[in-house]
């Protein structure tokens, strides 16, 4: 993911930063008040090699597991780094909105807490737990980001980023077990077992927990999950289908064609799965996000 510049100029000028992290993911490559966004990053250490963002790394690179001692190695950006971040965007703009991945699936959020509080600038410095990662995440960032731009006052980006929040869920497919058991979010015997057996397990995200749900037999009845995941919802603004390396394009393309006809007026749209969060969550995962409409 990029780092959006603004020239100096616009820093003169500029209000409000929206600060996120490399887990984000957005939907489209360009969108109102970029300029005004910030990604600090999450670096991924693999094979003694540094790639900042996860930026050179393919999850096609990635072991499918992490048992066997060459798996990847996310490291979240430090209270320091954060301490840093801040000094310097708090010359430029009046107030920063840092809109970060759940804090139940990181320590990030904290790290920026503990940075924001030792400079002593928490009235400046807006710190928003978004309960959710990637497009989710990235979602709640555009929507800022366009607020902001758009001259929204503070208090007013702030309470629509909240109410954002309560409306987007996210369902996981996760088959690198063992990658969830080494970010602890699961037990070590469950993930060994799980992976050898091949299983399909599904989580959803609640309240910012990673929760596991149920269990697919196989990729036809994952896609037919995933349709009664979304079918559930009502008036959907957005759906959007984000693949890591799972074989998973016929039952893809057969997962669009039912959304596309249950959903002829919601905009849908698919994505990779970015580095940083394969690093998470296994790179053989496989998610679909929602956005309920207002």
């Amino acid at each position: 993911l990029p780092i959006y510049h603004c020239d100096r100029m616009t820093y003169k000028h500029a209000q409000v930063c929206i600060l996120t992290d490399s887990t984000a993911q957005f939907t489209t490559s360009s969108f109102p008040g970029q300029e005004l966004v910030r990604i600090i990053p999450f670096h991924v250490e693999f094979e003694k090699n540094l790639y900042p963002h996860g930026k050179g790394l393919r999850i096609e690179q990635l072991p499918d597991s992490a048992r066997d001692g060459r798996s990847p190695v996310l490291q979240p950006p430090t209270t320091k780094i954060f301490r840093n971040s801040y000094s310097t965007l708090s010359k430029k703009y009046h107030d920063i909105i840092t809109i970060l991945i759940s804090s139940r699936l990181s320590p990030t959020y904290e790290h920026a807490r503990m940075a924001s509080a030792a400079l002593m600038t928490q009235e400046s410095h807006s710190l928003i737990d978004s309960q959710t990662t990637g497009v989710g995440l990235g979602w709640l960032v555009q929507a800022a980001a366009e607020a902001a731009h758009n001259g929204a006052s503070i208090t007013s980006i702030k309470r629509l980023v909240h109410n954002l929040t309560t409306r987007v869920y996210t369902i996981f497919c996760i088959q690198s077990l063992t990658y969830i058991n080494k970010a602890g979010y699961l037990d070590s015997a469950q993930a060994n077992v799980g992976e050898m057996l091949n299983l399909i397990p599904l989580f959803t995200i609640e309240k910012g927990n990673l929760n596991p749900i149920q269990k697919a037999r196989n990729m036809r009845h994952l896609a037919d999950l995933l349709e009664e995941f979304i079918s559930e919802f009502g008036s959907l603004k957005h759906i959007a289908l984000l693949k890591g390396t799972l074989p998973f394009e016929h039952e893809s393309r057969l997962l669009r064609e039912r959304i596309k006809n249950k959903f002829p007026n919601t905009y849908y749209s698919e994505h990779t799965l970015g580095t940083p969060l394969a690093t998470l969550l296994g790179p053989r995962s496989l998610s679909v996000i929602v956005m309920e409409e207002d």
